[in-house]
């Protein structure tokens, strides 16, 4: 599979219509195998705390607080990390890639300013709100969901993929956050 997949990613002219059937490939799997869990009570509550916290954080704190993430990668001591890695919602995510098959390979819970409340492995940085996976999601309101490009993953060797959308609270409606789900492409066609 990976031959076929690295064969159509250089055929320009077969692009557009391998590019639609993985589109449509993301939104069969969204709908099938991703939204019966992600409105987990779990996962609202970790996202309507941690907004407690972060909702009237200032661009400097958010700035502050990445820049914190970004130096902790790596180190031994990684208290900014850690506590996102580690809780309940991240163990809740990690549980759905280990029942997903391998066709997912990352979670990134985001707050409604776009800061990891929870994530299955480390990102590169804690501020996804200046992303398309946050603005595309909850800059357009509940139900918006963005599909991204298929791009080589280097550390894994695989063509990876990302559907993003807005977190919204089953109970109430309201918008919470966002989620990004990481799916390896050659599984899920």
């Amino acid at each position: 599979m990976k031959g076929i997949v690295s064969a159509i990613m250089l055929a320009g002219a077969a692009l557009p219509a391998w590019a639609q059937d993985y589109q449509r490939a993301m939104q069969q799997f969204y709908q099938d195998s991703v939204l019966g869990w992600a409105r987990d009570p779990v996962l609202i509550a970790a996202t309507r705390a941690q907004n407690g916290t972060t909702a009237h954080y200032s661009n400097a704190q958010i700035s502050a607080l990445d820049q914190a993430w970004q130096a902790e990668i790596g180190s031994a001591a990684q208290p900014g990390i850690e506590p996102v890695l580690h809780n309940a919602a991240a163990d809740f995510l990690r549980r759905q890639i280990d029942a997903s098959g391998g066709r997912i390979t990352e979670v990134i819970l985001m707050d409604a300013v776009g800061l990891n409340v929870a994530v299955t492995s480390v990102t590169s940085d804690m501020w996804q709100g200046d992303e398309a996976k946050f603005i595309e999601t909850y800059g357009h309101g509940p139900g918006a969901v963005h599909y991204g490009d298929i791009e080589f993953d280097e550390s894994t060797g695989r063509y990876q993929g990302q559907i993003s959308f807005t977190l919204v609270d089953p109970t109430s409606g309201e918008m919470v956050g966002a989620m990004t789900v990481g799916v390896d492409a050659e599984l899920i066609l």
